[in-house]
């Protein structure tokens, strides 16, 4: 698990319109907050990408980019996002790589049966490249307030 005060493991994957994102990309510019999603258009992922495209701004005002991960590749990634109006970047980790370098990939058991799965995850990290909040297992209700006010403490 990732603790205060690591560096942030790199990343290079492709968003919805097929560009490339990595973390150099806001190095000593923006702080992030990336979330972890377990699968596009379903109930809860749907709740949390909405409440952060909702309040994108205030995170816009503190320099801060709201990416949101999940395995979906990026066609699912551009129709979630144009179905609901999103205004965040959805990066498409469909090898799974960037799950296990934040160790959100993990073993879940539902209605009884075990699998593996994205644990919805979230990580606040500064401009520096430094994990200043490692969130697991959050809730989607309510989750992005909370991340919000994480940020303005930076």
């Amino acid at each position: 698990m990732l603790k205060l005060g690591d560096p942030a493991p790199n990343f290079e994957l492709p968003n919805a319109d097929l560009e490339m994102t990595q973390l150099a990309d806001f190095s000593g510019k923006k702080n992030l907050v990336l979330y972890f999603y377990p699968k596009d258009d379903t109930p809860g992922c749907t709740i949390e990408a909405l409440e952060f495209s909702d309040l994108h701004d205030e995170f816009s005002e503190l320099d801060t980019e709201i990416l949101g991960i999940s395995h979906d590749n990026c066609l699912s990634h551009g129709a979630f996002r144009d179905k609901h109006g999103l205004t965040i970047r959805l990066l498409a980790d469909i090898d799974g790589v960037m799950c296990e370098d934040y160790d959100v990939w993990r073993e879940k058991e539902a209605h009884g049966e075990k699998r593996m799965g994205i644990l919805r995850s979230t990580f606040v990290i500064d401009k520096n490249g430094i994990v200043q909040h490692p969130l697991y297992d959050t809730k989607p209700k309510g989750h992005v307030e909370q991340v919000l006010e994480l940020v303005k403490a930076l």
